[in-house]
């Protein structure tokens, strides 16, 4: 490999990474329109292990406006990313794939002001599929794949200690 080629792989992995980090802020930020402008016209998402949709980007932007309006404070943890690049065209480095570990400690709005540990936490994998384009990398597909979560009962004041 030449070093020319060396430093574009290396430029792609950080862009790869970056969007990768944009896409955690959008969701965790409710930035909806951010987070549309990450994938490609045909980007679909997959949330159905995690009792989601799966649907477009626009779909499922408005399906987690919903669903996450109930929590006050979120917090994505895309963390162990393992990346290959692809062949597209018969162009190499035009698509990528990304797996990524998530951990997402969440806390219920109108709760406990007071509380600093989360009443929900889920984690899984993350597969991202990526795609070259004109505006740069942009994500063709995410499919979620919850693999446990944990619920914070709320405790009952009338219990003694």
């Amino acid at each position: 490999m030449t070093q020319r080629v060396e430093l574009a792989t290396v430029m792609d992995r950080l862009a790869i990474d970056a969007l990768i980090t944009e896409y955690a802020h959008a969701v965790d930020d409710a930035d909806w329109a951010l987070y549309q402008e990450l994938f490609t016209p045909d980007g679909r998402i997959d949330h159905r292990s995690a009792g989601g949709i799966e649907g477009s980007a626009a779909q499922t932007a408005t399906w987690l406006a919903d669903t996450l309006a109930r929590f006050a404070v979120r917090q994505h943890l895309i963390v162990n990313r393992r990346l290959r690049f692809g062949v597209l065209e018969h162009d190499d480095g035009d698509t990528a794939r990304v797996e990524a570990d998530y951990v997402n400690p969440m806390r219920l709005a109108g709760g406990d002001a007071a509380a600093t540990a989360p009443d929900f936490v889920c984690g899984g994998r993350y597969s991202f599929a990526l795609s070259r384009t004109r505006d740069g990398w942009r994500l063709h597909a995410v499919v979620v794949q919850e693999k446990w979560r944990r619920v914070r009962e709320p405790e009952d004041p009338t219990d003694g200690p």
